[in-house]
């Protein structure tokens, strides 16, 4: 793979594929994509599938995909098909957050990026827009337990599409903290705030926005401000949707489990995703998917309309 490499300051070089390379340098739309769900977050051959379906999905609405990851120590912004491969079969690969980047990159480790290590790459690349499934929160009865993506959120300028936060955590508390730091809760279409496997939570967002026009001119000024992120909370499709309290009955299992387990750190959320998607017979999984690929269009469309009004 061709390849330009971009150094944001001494000793942190990104390397960008050439594809994304080409459109940040002519100012067409670019939309980031985290790699921790295709190395942690979805079984094989299911998370190479859908890693390669989003970036078909990106394209086909006119917008280049960036899949952001660390091979070899080089953060990379911008993935082929071989390297997505990889990511999907490897044993070794770390998950990282914002603590875990040096570490990974002095000792030439490889790593999925979470949430907040996506938004840190693609910012210092150029790129506005990040599609994901949910963003990390508070976790449910550890108040102390609050995911790095929220503070990423808070400090860096980057509107993330998503379903809400993970229904395993506690919504009500995250959407307190993002208030707490000044981070603006946009519903695309909705009012209500989803609740990632499901259409309703009963906790408002900040604002509903039903265009990409709307977003990017909230977004504008948010920044111009000098602020940082924004999240942009999209409903699962319908068809694909769970009943709020089927997710709730398998999550307070799979909390059980955990606690159980002894399950703690990065290795918790994991396991209580694949525990729902279990006792749901596989149910969470299938509406997992549906959810990225429609944070991906609604997230093609607003990255098409902020580099239309940069131009």
């Amino acid at each position: 793979m061709s390849t330009s490499t971009r150094v944001s300051s001494s000793g942190s070089a990104i390397r960008l594929s050439a594809e994304v390379a080409e459109a940040l340098a002519a100012g067409r739309p670019v939309l980031a994509l985290e790699s921790t769900a295709i190395a942690h977050g979805l079984p094989y051959p299911a998370n190479l599938e859908t890693a390669l379906d989003l970036e078909r999905a990106a394209r086909s609405a006119g917008v280049t995909p960036a899949t952001v990851a660390v091979l070899d120590g080089v953060p990379r912004v911008g993935l082929d098909e071989e390297e997505l491969r990889f990511l999907a079969t490897a044993q070794e690969v770390r998950k990282l957050s914002r603590r875990d980047l040096a570490i990974a990159i002095a000792r030439r480790q490889h790593g999925a990026t979470t949430v907040a290590t996506t938004m840190i790459l693609a910012a210092r690349a150029g790129i506005r827009v990040f599609a994901t499934g949910g963003i990390g929160g508070v976790h449910r009865g550890a108040g102390q337990d609050i995911s790095a993506d929220l503070p990423e959120l808070a400090r860096t300028p980057m509107v993330v599409v998503c379903a809400g936060a993970k229904a395993i955590l506690d919504l009500p508390a995250t959407l307190e903290w993002l208030e707490t730091h000044g981070v603006p809760v946009l519903g695309y279409g909705t009012g209500e705030f989803p609740a990632f496997y499901s259409i309703s939570s009963g906790l408002q967002v900040d604002e509903r926005v039903d265009t990409p026009a709307e977003t990017a001119a909230i977004a504008g000024v948010h920044w111009a401000w000098g602020f940082g992120g924004l999240v942009v909370a999209v409903p699962p499709p319908a068809e694909a949707a769970l009943p709020a309290e089927r997710v709730e009955t398998a999550i307070t299992q799979a909390l059980s489990a955990a606690e159980a387990q002894r399950m703690r750190g990065r290795e918790l959320t994991p396991f209580l995703l694949r525990e729902v998607s279990r006792l749901t017979e596989g149910a969470s999984l299938q509406a997992n998917l549906a959810l990225l690929r429609r944070n991906v269009e609604v997230g093609a469309g607003i990255a098409k309309e902020l580099a239309g009004r940069e131009a």
